[in-house]
């Protein structure tokens, strides 16, 4: 629930993620993820099921390890899915 005081709606704080599909791709499971970033294997968990934002510090890593621009990992709006049309 957003109060008129909020200027932005919670909703909006969302920052959507490609970590489970880059994951995919290449075969990496979590805890591989996790070891390679410094961070508990949980935290790839939360991170890919949105209930948890990662810090830029830790978003640019990302990037880096699956080697692509981080608006490739990350976005405020959803990522289209596998299929849709433009």
């Amino acid at each position: 629930m957003t109060r008129k005081s909020d200027p932005v709606p919670a909703d909006k704080e969302i920052v959507h993620n490609r970590i489970t599909v880059l994951r995919a791709e290449r075969g990496i499971s979590r805890r591989d993820l996790a070891a390679a970033l410094g961070v508990h294997y949980q935290t790839v968990g939360y991170l890919e099921r949105g209930e948890y934002s990662p810090s830029l510090h830790l978003a640019l890593r990302i990037a880096e390890y699956f080697e692509v621009p981080v608006e490739v990992v990350f976005s405020l709006k959803p990522f289209p899915r596998i299929g849709d049309t433009p």
